[in-house]
Parts: C-alpha cells; sequence; structure tokens
C-alpha cells in the first residue's frame, strides 16, 4: 500500500497526539507512589498507524514502561525535568509536522486552481 503525504503526516500528528497525552500522564503522576513513566517509541507507533509492523517487534501502539529512570523512594521514576524536555520536543516536531502539512496543502491547493489569464 502507498502512503501518501496526507496518511503520513495524518498519522505522525495521531502519533505526537499520543505521546503527549503520555508526556501529561506522567507529569499529572509526578507524586503517586509506585508510579513508572510510560512513553512509546515514535517510529514504533508510526509504523503501526500507517499499518505496517514496529522494527522492535513489539507493538509499537502500546506505551512501554521506560527503564532509564531513578526510582525514588516511594517507586515513582518520573522525572519532572526529563517530562518537561520531552514535552517541549514533542510539541515542537508536531508544529513543525502541522506547519509542513499546512503548507504543502496549500501548495497542492494553489497548484489544482485554474489560471485566471488563460496560460
Amino acid at each position: 500500500m502507498q502512503v501518501g503525504f496526507l496518511d503520513f503526516y495524518g498519522g505522525v500528528l495521531n502519533v505526537r497526539q499520543e505521546r503527549a497525552d503520555l508526556i501529561a500522564n506522567n507529569i499529572a503522576n509526578a507524586d503517586t507512589p509506585g508510579y513508572k513513566a510510560a512513553d512509546i517509541s515514535f517510529g514504533d507507533a508510526l509504523a503501526v498507524q500507517l499499518g505496517g509492523t514496529a522494527e522492535s517487534g513489539v507493538d509499537g501502539s502500546q506505551p512501554q514502561y521506560r527503564t532509564d529512570g531513578v526510582v525514588g523512594l516511594n517507586g515513582n521514576d518520573v522525572s519532572l525535568d526529563t517530562e518537561r524536555v520531552n514535552a517541549a520536543a514533542n510539541a515542537e516536531a508536531a508544529q513543525a509536522a502541522t506547519v509542513f502539512l499546512h503548507q504543502s496543502t496549500a501548495d497542492l491547493v494553489t497548484a489544482l486552481r485554474p489560471n485566471p489569464a488563460g496560460i
């Protein structure tokens, strides 16, 4: 199946939104005892979103627990600094995809519009 740029960037924005939800959930549970931070692999989730299979062999659409966090005394491994950086990077990437998608569709509409000069 051939994926066009509208399908591709629609998938990118869906995955970015899913990741933003996970990051917000991690931040909301920063003080919850025993909470484990979760995230998704962008590449694997995008492959699943576009109808393919994840390269890592796990279901890319399912969140995975992070293994790089420092676990506190209450069993929580959420680092607010890490989550803020992840949130900012994810938002920046989502905005870039949105701008590209907007400009691409605007260019497509311009190209399909008839020339008023008739040339």
